[in-house]
């Protein structure tokens, strides 16, 4: 894999601006849900990154679980519509306020079928928190309470977001400069 800057085509959400706003969504977080039982559910892989920030900034008590899904075929920049749990909830979310944390939403599809299967374990509520939102595609409505950016359909990635598996580790949310990268075979 090349260097990520042969491809970056700008940095659409610097690293002291993500900070500052998921700074701002664990206070909204923590108002919302203080005296309340709050499970933060983390969408893996790329939703880590956000989760572990967010729950710095969350000043009251809280759990944390991890789910993995996947909708995406390997170099599918598209969803398949075939939604798999790869990695399930450890702990009963019975009564629970559960809040899921996703890097990314844009057809909402997936997660659609994350909170349908979900509701079917009777948590008290469950809600979403993304980091980022490409509202313009979003196909299915999802009951989204927290937004990090709005972001237009743009092909990003960094802080938690893959580029066929590389560069989640990146401090801020680049955009890929499509005449330049190549995928991955």
């Amino acid at each position: 894999m090349e260097d990520y800057q042969n491809f970056l085509k700008e940095i659409l959400i610097s690293k002291d601006d993500l900070q500052e706003r998921i700074a701002e969504l664990g206070e909204e977080i923590s108002r919302d849900y203080a005296g309340k039982e709050l499970l933060l559910v983390s969408i893996l892989r790329g939703g880590v990154f956000f989760t572990v920030d967010l729950m710095k900034k969350i000043s009251i008590p809280h759990l944390v679980e991890f789910m993995a899904i996947s909708s995406y075929g390997a170099g599918v920049r598209e969803s398949t519509g075939d939604v798999r749990v790869m990695l399930d909830l450890q702990i009963n979310i019975r009564d629970k306020h559960v809040l899921l944390v996703e890097d990314i939403i844009d057809s909402g599809n997936t997660l659609s079928s994350v909170i349908e299967r979900l509701k079917a374990r009777h948590p008290k509520s469950i809600e979403v928190c993304t980091l980022l939102d490409k509202a313009d595609r979003r196909e299915v409505e999802v009951p989204l309470k927290y937004r990090g950016f709005n972001i237009e359909d743009k092909f990003v990635f960094g802080y938690g977001l893959d580029l066929d598996e590389y560069f989640r580790g990146l401090p801020f949310i680049g955009v890929v400069d499509l005449e330049k990268y190549k995928p991955v075979d």
